[in-house]
């Protein structure tokens, strides 16, 4: 399913694609990988591809990142497949909403950090429309807040990679996944901190209501992409 209708903030000019059924990972990756590389042929002879914005679920499967270390896969229990991201293992699968980002930084501000630290605000944010409260941790990769026992546990996970200034790969929030899946890695090599969701934590969020909050904040998103100006 592809929505394209430039609703609220959300620019016609980038498309929006949710995903009726779970997509295999290998698919997802294959589909990601190319459209990048389309997105960063623009003005070069390559056509005019737009920007994506992919919301998806998948089925069970570990992914590894760059930094994945081969202590921290557990049990592979599921699918474990080389991402070609930054990171260490993750899980996804049903429950979990993942947001893949395929933005053109070319022509906005081409600052790495930058737009980890804008997506990472994005997920905090609508977190926040929930009832979740939700924060970066100095040294720790993800999105936390604290589980239902009190400890900071992870809800969110960022990963990214950026080819010639064009992105892929992006975000996942717990929903509603299966908490046990989670026990064939180390998530992201973090072994100190535990795993949660927002149905662990009593809040009934679907993957409709989680789309349609994350859109309606997608205009304040790309503002923080924008470069700065100087007088």
């Amino acid at each position: 399913m592809t929505d394209a209708r430039p609703t609220g903030d959300r620019p016609a000019d980038i498309e929006i694609r949710i995903a009726p059924a779970r997509v295999p990972y290998r698919q997802a990756l294959a589909e990601m990988t190319a459209r990048n590389a389309a997105i960063g042929a623009n003005g070069t002879g390559g056509g005019a591809t737009r920007e994506l914005v992919w919301l998806l679920e998948h089925p069970p499967v570990y992914t590894a990142g760059t930094s994945a270390a081969r202590e921290d896969l557990l049990d592979a229990r599921f699918d474990v497949v080389e991402a070609g991201r930054g990171g260490r293992y993750t899980y996804h699968g049903p429950g979990q909403r993942i947001g893949y980002l395929m933005l053109d930084l070319r022509g906005r501000s081409r600052d790495v950090r930058g737009f980890v630290h804008a997506v990472e605000g994005w997920v905090i944010d609508t977190l926040g429309d929930f009832g979740c409260a939700a924060w970066r941790a100095p040294g720790r990769i993800g999105i936390w807040t604290r589980g239902p026992d009190g400890a900071e546990a992870k809800v969110g996970a960022i990963g990214v990679r950026i080819r010639r200034w064009v992105t892929m790969h992006g975000f996942s929030v717990n929903l509603s996944p299966d908490l046990s899946h989670f026990g064939g890695i180390v998530p992201c090599g973090i072994a100190d901190y535990g795993v949660t969701s927002l149905a662990a934590l009593g809040l009934d969020v679907s993957a409709e209501a989680w789309d349609k909050a994350l859109l309606a904040r997608m205009g304040a998103f790309l503002a923080q992409l924008e470069p700065e100006t100087t007088e």
